[in-house]
């Protein structure tokens, strides 16, 4: 199948790009750009989307939003009418929420496309295990009870996802971040022919959450 996936940049966008990558073409990403917070979409970072684009080597649609509940799909179907005619199907990285499924599901369905989600309900534990083994995924935000600064600009690995579970016990939060909890950005994946590297970024915190915001970065040759 031909099929654009909708893509923030994140650990689970881009995971499930590199899952269908596999058996199917990708023929665009989709990136809807959020004036600041969203229901539906990522803030933190969305503009470096443009830099995971040239490394995947894919055509990248964008469309901007001001992330007003429920009028904010409005944007994301005049990003799909663009390319309608050219997929067989929409790409989601949806794990647990059932707000952000359903919405995608039903703007499929006006335009008759396929609606994927190869992501949903999978174990959140061993999904991230599975994430943070072949990407190298950067914490962007974080915005719930628990978080502190020190995790801004923090590295996903066994580590952090140990540090994750205590907060799960602790406060309940979704390991995945599909609560809005955590946001992150992916430097490395397999489907990259280069990677990223951030030379520089400023934290932006208020009172108990905050996000970075990159000054630097570009893309880099990878090592073999």
């Amino acid at each position: 199948m031909k099929l654009a996936v909708l893509f923030s940049g994140g650990k689970d966008s881009t995971y499930a790009l590199n899952l269908v990558k596999q058996e199917h073409e990708v023929k665009f990403l989709i990136t809807i750009i959020p004036e600041k917070d969203s229901w539906m979409f990522h803030f933190p970072c969305i503009k470096l989307t443009k830099l995971q684009a040239k490394a995947l080597g894919i055509k990248h649609i964008t469309a901007r939003t001001k992330g007003e509940k429920e009028k904010e799909l409005k944007d994301l179907k005049k990003a799909i009418k663009k390319i309608r005619n050219k997929v067989e199907g929409i790409v989601s990285g949806a794990v647990a929420s059932n707000y952000q499924k359903s919405r995608i599901d039903k703007v499929c369905k006006e335009f008759g496309l396929k609606s994927i989600h190869p992501l949903w309900q999978k174990d959140q534990l061993s999904l991230l295990e599975e994430e943070i083994s072949c990407m190298d995924i950067l914490i962007t935000g974080v915005f719930c009870e628990g978080f502190d600064e020190s995790w801004l600009g923090r590295r996903m690995d066994k580590e952090c996802l140990q540090d994750l579970i205590k907060l799960k016990k602790k406060y309940g939060i979704n390991l995945s971040g599909e609560g809005g909890e955590y946001e992150t950005f992916v430097l490395d994946s397999p489907a990259f022919k280069k990677k990223i590297l951030i030379e520089s970024w400023k934290n932006v915190w208020e009172g108990n959450s905050g996000y970075i915001v990159v000054e630097k970065a570009k893309l880099i040759n990878k090592t073999i």
